[in-house]
């Protein structure tokens, strides 16, 4: 399911009281496991021994995507994706709403073991942690990692909201790195009355944070509306910062400042993330080149707008959303190391057992943008 979370226009926010928005994988704002996407180049940017450098996984990878189709024809099965076993040989995982008798789901695809994963339905996650609030309005310039989204995201009686991820840049501008579910994701003259615009308002918190009333926040960042979805294979979206409010380091609450340079994922690789709902978390990517498939609303706590199946997508640990959850979509995920670390993944869906994040390549690519960092 996707991770932006909601809350009732007219009540106030209290632990807990986040919703995951439409069935499937969940995007920013709620937790979700890890898996690991084949988009970045391991030559240029060091991936291990359990990543692309690794012809065994890269074989996984192949067969995986033969037999995906054919394995998500199965009602009970939401996605698949290549990790690595307790003895290190890499397997094709299949992720599964419910336990799926043996005789459903073949031992071995061309040779590799298939191994269950029971993971429940994946859902886009718009919706704490440590002693920093990721919830607080700051003092500008403010800090990213932090609740904020769409001034106007509120509608049928629900107002909606992420995390403002990362700083990038795109040609001579910065600006604010999210989900398009989070910024971009009203596409319908529904409850709210509007779709959203370039030039709309990012604000700071999120609506979900102040009691649902825009003048309680303030604006941060100018949407551009870029549309990712439903044509590509990322979840993304951006906003140029408004002059003074915005810390143009790009440090994240309790990360820090970033590299300027990327990383590709690998099967065992530490991670952590900043985000609005569960603050800083950590984890360890569990899976790759998954394909999954992810419910979207038309607006917030809106019906279905259109069901997105991705491929290649990084998956992470989430036991108990204990890494990501909703309000979180829109986080940023990084290597798990004290000083700069490096941008790995946009994290956007996922359940109470896996996260899921787009490869941080696709996502600057879609943009043509590049990290702020050092």
């Amino acid at each position: 399911m996707h991770l932006r979370a909601r809350v009732p226009r007219k009540s106030v926010l209290v632990a807990g009281l986040l919703l995951l928005g439409s069935l499937g994988w969940y995007g920013c704002g709620q937790e979700r496991e890890t898996v690991v996407g084949p988009t970045e180049d391991p030559a240029l940017t060091g991936a291990s021994h359990s990543g692309f450098d690794n012809p065994a996984v890269v074989r996984t990878m192949r067969i995986q995507e033969r037999h995906t189709s054919a394995l998500m024809a199965e009602p009970e099965v939401v996605g698949t994706a290549t990790g690595i076993d307790e003895t290190g040989t890499p397997v094709v995982l299949v992720f599964t709403k419910h336990p799926v008798a043996d005789t459903a789901l073949p031992y071995e695809v061309d040779g590799v073991r298939v191994v269950q994963q029971v993971t429940g339905e994946f859902h886009a996650m718009k919706g704490g942690g440590g002693g920093t609030s990721h919830t607080a309005k700051q003092t500008p310039p403010i800090q990213l990692g932090t609740s904020g989204g769409w001034h106007f995201d509120l509608a049928n009686g629900f107002c909606c909201g992420g995390t403002l991820g990362s700083l990038i840049h795109v040609g001579s501008q910065l600006r604010i790195l999210s989900n398009y579910h989070v910024f971009e994701s009203d596409i319908v003259s529904g409850g709210n009355g509007r779709v959203a615009q370039t030039g709309d308002g990012i604000i700071q918190p999120g609506l979900i944070d102040v009691n649902c009333n825009a003048a309680n926040a303030q604006d941060v960042a100018t949407l551009v509306v870029t549309h990712s979805l439903p044509s590509s294979n990322v979840d993304c979206s951006s906003a140029t910062i408004i002059s003074g409010m915005v810390n143009t380091s790009g440090s994240i609450l309790e990360v820090g400042t970033l590299s300027s340079s990327t990383v590709a994922a690998f099967v065992g690789q530490a991670v952590k993330k900043s985000g609005r709902t569960t603050g800083l978390t950590r984890s360890s990517i569990t899976g790759l080149n998954a394909s999954v498939s992810v419910q979207y609303d038309n607006e917030c706590a809106g019906g279905i707008a259109f069901t997105k199946t991705y491929t290649g997508q990084i998956v992470v640990g989430n036991r108990h959303s204990g890494f990501l959850a909703g309000g979180d979509s829109g986080s940023l995920m990084v290597e798990d190391v004290s000083t700069n670390p490096r941008a790995v993944g946009l994290l956007f869906a996922g359940s109470s057992s896996i996260a899921v994040a787009n490869p941080i390549g696709p996502v600057l690519s879609q943009l043509g943008a590049s990290m702020v960092g050092q």
